[in-house]
C-alpha cells in the first residue's frame, strides 16, 4: 500500500488521502473524532475526509462582523443559539461540517450537544476562502439541501456579496444576490435590516 504524504502547504480544499484511517468514502464522526489534535481543520463529506486551509484574517473579520449581527437579533432577542467555527456538525453519518457561523433556533435547542451539533441547523453560513468556491458553491450546498437546512448564506469576501438560499420542496432557491447597501432578504431573521457592507 502506497503512503501518501501530506503536501507542506494546503491552498485549497482537498481529500486528505495522507490521513491514517478508514478507506476515502468509508469515514464516520466516530473515526473522525479519534483523529488526534494536529491543528488542521477537517471536514466529512459523503464519507470523504477533507481538509480545509485555514481561515485568513480577512475571512475572520468577516466572520465576526455577521456573528455579531446575528448575535443581536437571536440571542439578544431569545430567539435561539448562534455559534461559530470551529464547531462539528454532524449532519450523517457519512457527513460533519464546521461551518463559519450557524443559528439553532430555540424549537432545535435540543440539537446542541456537549461535543458537536446533531443534525440541521436552522441557518448556516459560509465565506468562501481562497480555494474553497467548489466546496462551498457545490459539496457543501448540496449537503446542507439533503439535511434539511432551511437556509443558507454563501458570502464571497472578494465580490463583498451575500447569496441567500432557501430549502422549498427539498431544494434550495436563491432569493438573491445582496452586496452593497442593500439589505438581506432572510426567512430565518426576518427583522434584520444591517447593510451588507457592513460585513465588509
Amino acid at each position: 500500500m502506497a503512503i501518501v504524504q501530506r503536501p507542506k502547504e494546503i491552498t485549497t480544499t482537498v481529500p486528505a488521502d495522507w490521513v491514517p484511517g478508514p478507506p476515502q468514502g468509508s469515514w464516520t464522526y466516530d473515526a473522525y473524532a479519534a483523529l488526534p489534535d494536529d491543528g488542521k481543520r477537517y471536514e466529512i463529506a459523503q464519507g470523504v475526509l477533507i481538509m480545509t486551509p485555514a481561515p485568513e484574517p480577512g475571512h475572520q473579520r468577516i466572520s465576526r462582523e455577521i456573528s455579531f449581527c446575528l448575535y443581536e437579533h437571536i440571542m439578544t432577542r431569545k430567539l435561539g443559539e448562534v455559534l461559530y467555527a470551529p464547531v462539528d456538525v454532524v449532519l450523517s453519518e457519512e457527513d460533519t461540517f464546521q461551518p463559519d457561523v450557524l443559528v439553532i433556533l430555540n424549537e432545535h435547542l435540543e440539537r446542541i450537544q456537549e461535543k458537536l451539533v446533531a443534525g440541521a441547523p436552522d441557518l448556516v453560513v459560509e465565506i468562501i476562502s481562497p480555494g474553497s468556491l467548489l466546496n462551498d458553491r457545490v459539496t457543501k450546498k448540496l449537503a446542507y439541501e439533503r439535511a434539511g437546512i432551511p437556509e443558507y448564506w454563501l458570502v464571497d469576501p472578494e465580490k463583498k456579496t451575500v447569496e441567500v438560499f432557501v430549502l422549498e420542496n427539498g431544494a434550495y432557491t436563491s432569493l438573491g444576490l445582496f452586496q452593497g447597501e442593500q439589505q438581506l432578504q432572510s426567512r430565518i431573521v426576518p427583522e434584520m435590516s444591517v447593510p451588507v457592507a457592513h460585513f465588509f
